[in-house]
């Protein structure tokens, strides 16, 4: 962990420049910009000021380490280090005045995300997690109290809380299998993006199961969620961290049996 805590202080930096640059647009009139021809897929000024911030201390601490953020250009990476932005997951939210928007930074490597922040700047709420040669831990900072984070241990779907940000995003097989969890799970929620597995690494979910995500909405989620002691993987049981259909659960017999409904829509 010892090599690590340069990248970790830096990471706070990251979400410090993030909350100062978006927390002005929130509920204060932000207009959005629709990055599509057909359907909507909104951007604000918000989004980019993030991603502008961020960068732009990359560019100074971490030279060698590679870029991939949802707004901007790849910076290549001669490190072999890469790190991966969303500046506001959950624009949609943010849009509507809705406090369940966050940043989302991770930093990776060969292995896939090592360290990473999932911030919430208005309520405060800073969740760190790691996994992999970085150790394996996750905490809460609000307020400048710091608390560990352990995910429930709910190891049966009937007993389980869970939760997608959009049912609809599902499609085809998709669907069904969607509901076939759906209908087992003892409660379900919507709406929450990654704050949803915040949640989970939290303690207040059991699981999140969605669809359709890119690697700059997954990366960050990993390493909260696993350094809480819940798993992240693909449908099918496979790394999760380039995106796709994404389930993030506290408990690998909930895991286990969550993926046995989902395997027929399962991408391999």
């Amino acid at each position: 962990m010892e090599k690590w805590q340069g990248d970790i202080a830096l990471l706070d930096r990251l979400a410090d420049a993030a909350r100062a640059a978006s927390l002005p647009w929130f509920r204060n009139g932000v207009v959005a910009k629709n990055k599509l021809d057909q359907g909507f897929d909104p951007v604000t000024a918000a989004d980019t000021a993030v991603e502008d911030a961020i960068r732009r201390l990359l560019a100074e601490h971490r030279p060698d380490d590679g870029i991939v953020g949802e707004e901007g250009a790849d910076t290549p990476s001669r490190s072999g280090r890469t790190w991966i932005i969303d500046p506001i997951d959950g624009t949609r939210a943010f849009l509507t005045g809705l406090p369940s928007w966050c940043v989302l930074i991770a930093l990776t490597d060969e292995t896939g995300p090592v360290l990473s922040v999932i911030d919430q700047p208005f309520t405060g709420e800073r969740f760190f997690g790691t996994r992999g040669s970085a150790g394996r831990t996750a905490h809460l900072e609000r307020n400048g109290a710091r608390s560990a984070l352990a995910t429930r241990r709910t190891a049966r779907l009937s007993s389980a809380l869970g939760e997608t940000t959009d049912a609809f995003l599902f499609e085809g097989a998709e669907w069904d299998a969607f509901q076939a969890v759906r209908g087992k799970a003892r409660l379900f929620r919507y709406g929450l993006d990654a704050y949803g597995y915040a949640m989970v690494a939290a303690g207040g979910l059991d699981f999140v199961v969605e669809s359709g995500l890119h690697a700059w909405d997954v990366a960050a989620l990993i390493p909260v969620v696993e350094g809480a002691g819940g798993i992240v993987t693909n449908w099918a049981g496979g790394p999760a961290h380039g995106g796709g259909q994404v389930l993030a659960s506290a408990h690998p017999a909930l895991h286990e049996e969550i993926l046995a409904l989902l395997a027929p829509a399962a991408k391999r």
